[in-house]
């Protein structure tokens, strides 16, 4: 049966991709969790205006996470932290410190999106990424300062 996919599927194919599948895949696995249509003329058409109005979508989406990736890579934050010998911190900045004081300055950022690897532990600058979307990552300035 050849089946037009909507969906990336592992080990298959692309958005977009006309396969040959299996009877059984198409009709118990692809069809019903709508990650494919029966490849008729109608809908590849119907696929053809879904992929335009996601491409805009996208675009638009793009768009404005580069605007405010431009407000964000402006924004620099301050931690002033309690700090032992060594300049050690006694606690850390971790992505939840950073998405909280960016929504102080105005930006709705979800600590997940904060690229950290790991909390920070010691004084100092730090650039930290914040994924806005898979292509706009700006960096943010965090500085750890001594209480």
């Amino acid at each position: 049966m050849d089946v037009i996919l909507r969906e990336d599927v592992e080990k298959l194919g692309s958005a977009g991709d006309v396969v040959s599948v299996k009877d059984g895949y198409a009709r118990n696995f692809l069809l019903p969790r709508g990650l494919a249509y029966p490849a008729t003329e109608g809908n590849r058409r119907r696929l053809e205006s879904e992929h335009k109005s996601r491409a805009r979508r996208v675009e638009a989406e793009v768009g404005q996470a580069k605007e405010l990736a431009g407000r964000l890579e402006a924004v620099s934050l301050s931690f002033a932290m309690k700090a032992g010998e060594g300049d050690k911190l006694f606690g850390s900045v971790t992505t939840h410190d950073i998405a909280e004081r960016l929504k102080g300055e105005g930006f709705e950022v979800d600590k997940k999106a904060v690229e950290l690897a790991e909390p920070i532990k010691a004084l100092g600058v730090y650039k930290v990424p914040i994924r806005l979307h898979p292509d706009v990552k700006p960096e943010v300035r965090v500085w750890v300062v001594k209480e």
